[in-house]
């Protein structure tokens, strides 16, 4: 198991922060925070989660350096408590009806989803929609959705820059190879990205569709899978998609 010292600096060096803003940000000197860093000196329970605070580090990361430096996890995992939330959110998607809304984990993995997202997946291989789906691959791959998004070469470039935050956000080595496979899909050129917001132009029949994207995640989670679920929702972007779905749904 790593030293916690080399994991704070690690998560303090993705942070771009010196060890002097960091200090000065969890209230210690920089001296002490140094030899935190090289082992030094041993960091408390309480040292550890004020630094993983200021650090913005995730709840499953948060527990892996508690562990590290020789406590038990802050975070629980999965418990029993978190069926409620489950079903609340699930309630959310089936409320964003007529319009699509899925709820995904960290890695972009198909948790559920509400029936008019089977609107986006129409045409894409029985493969790639064999659980567990992960909504980025099934967007980008050329025998997923990739066929039927008009604008492609800017949503996968969209799709491609988020991933690549969120990978040096959290750390994550999974969302690094995700990012590094979808990258080698075929099917663009980087596309500079103007406007507001990216849309998401897709066929459907004859028609093209035009969407905007919102990401919903809970505001004050304790639970680690909790803190790593995320709804994003597709609102209609002009009156001809939204008129389009209300009549598909009947609503």
């Amino acid at each position: 198991m790593a030293e916690v010292g080399g994991l704070l600096r690690e998560w303090r060096g993705s942070r771009r922060l010196s060890q002097l803003q960091l200090s000065h940000r969890a209230g210690v000197s920089a001296r002490h925070l140094s030899f935190l860093e090289t082992g030094r000196s041993r960091p408390t329970r309480e040292m550890i989660l004020r630094l993983a605070e200021e650090l913005n580090v995730p709840l499953r990361a948060r527990n892996a350096l508690l562990l590290a430096g020789g406590f038990a996890p802050e975070y629980a995992e999965g418990g029993p408590d978190i069926a409620v939330i489950l079903a609340g959110l699930r309630d959310v998607l089936a409320g964003h009806e007529p319009y699509p809304a899925i709820l995904v984990d960290r890695h972009w993995t198909l948790v559920d989803a509400n029936r008019a997202a089977g609107l986006l997946t129409q045409g894409a291989r029985a493969e790639l929609l064999e659980p567990p789906v992960n909504v980025l691959r099934l967007s980008l791959h050329p025998d997923g959705v990739a066929g039927r998004i008009v604008n492609f070469a800017q949503w996968r470039t969209h799709v491609l820059h988020r991933l690549d935050h969120q990978a040096g956000v959290t750390g994550d080595p999974v969302l690094r190879d995700l990012h590094a496979e979808l990258s080698k899909l075929p099917g663009g050129k980087v596309h500079a990205v103007t406007g507001p917001v990216v849309p998401l132009r897709i066929r459907a029949g004859d028609r093209e569709l035009e969407f905007f994207s919102v990401t919903s995640v809970l505001g004050t989670p304790l639970d680690v899978t909790l803190a790593e679920l995320a709804v994003e929702s597709f609102l209609p972007a002009n009156d001809a998609t939204t008129r389009y779905l209300r009549r598909e749904t009947g609503e």
